[in-house]
């Protein structure tokens, strides 16, 4: 990843200049470890909003630096723009692969709200700065009730990509049920872990073949069993009633900021 990232870093700090005040990096290179497929995450905290033309260089670069094969790994990056927390928060410039072909054909998107904004900024609180002040200096912290909501409104999509995209959601939605279980940002492969326990046995098998996924293959390599894949949408169904049940029934979630 190094090569990756200095690339990227070289990016940014040429189209950004001294308005970029820190970029943080997050996700599994600094929750866990990196995996076979997993993506580069970054936040970036600028001083001003981007202009047109920084939009369309920071495109352009992105779209040579990251990818998903030629021994790219995908990048995910958010700029947001240093101010006190509100909520929905507003994205300043977003870049990840599920974008690409739309940000081929439309160009960069302007600044518009993103609740999963709440969950980079958490999250980029407990990475590690790639340049700039120690995140949690910079970052305002996120409330628990926003970062549950952010999480908990992503899921109608979530279960829409099920079949295309059956392990990374599996994994998704048991860190969301972690986290609005115990309040903890987990790893993904650690949540699913922490789901396994809580899973009915019959439903242990497709969710422990995510984690082992996660952990040894790249997405052009994973392989789903016909058994366990029409186990994918039971197990979705009820992860979900349960992070329903749990968030209903927990009135104190949501309190205080995830530090």
């Amino acid at each position: 990843m190094d090569d990756q990232l200095d690339a990227l870093t070289r990016l940014i700090t040429t189209t950004v200049g001294d308005d970029a005040v820190g970029l943080y990096l997050h996700g599994s290179a600094t929750a866990s470890s990196l995996r076979p497929a997993s993506d580069i995450d970054l936040l970036l905290l600028a001083e001003h909003s981007l202009h047109r033309p920084q939009r369309q260089q920071l495109l352009d670069g992105l779209l040579r630096i990251s990818g998903l094969d030629s021994g790219l790994r995908p990048v995910d990056l958010a700029v947001v723009v240093r101010a006190g927390w509100h909520y929905p928060p507003t994205v300043d410039f977003v870049y990840g692969e599920w974008l690409r072909e739309q940000l081929e054909q439309q160009g960069p998107l302007p600044p518009h709200p993103w609740p999963d904004l709440a969950v980079q900024i958490a999250q980029a609180r407990a990475g590690r700065a790639v340049f700039g002040p120690p995140p949690t200096d910079v970052l305002p912290a996120v409330p628990q009730r926003d970062l549950i909501a952010a999480s908990v409104g992503g899921i109608p999509e979530l279960l829409d990509e099920l079949e295309s995209d059956t392990r990374n959601v599996l994994l998704t939605l048991a860190r969301i049920w972690a986290t609005v279980a115990t309040g903890r940002l987990l790893a993904k492969d650690e949540a699913a872990e922490w789901a396994l326990s809580q899973l009915p046995k019959e439903l242990r098998p497709v969710m422990r073949h995510a984690v082992e996924l996660y952990r040894t293959t790249s997405y052009a390599d994973e392989r789903w069993p016909e058994r366990l894949f029409a186990d994918a949408r039971p197990c979705a169904d009820y992860v979900v009633a349960r992070i329903g049940r749990t968030r209903s029934g927990s009135p104190s979630a949501g309190i205080g900021p995830v530090p």
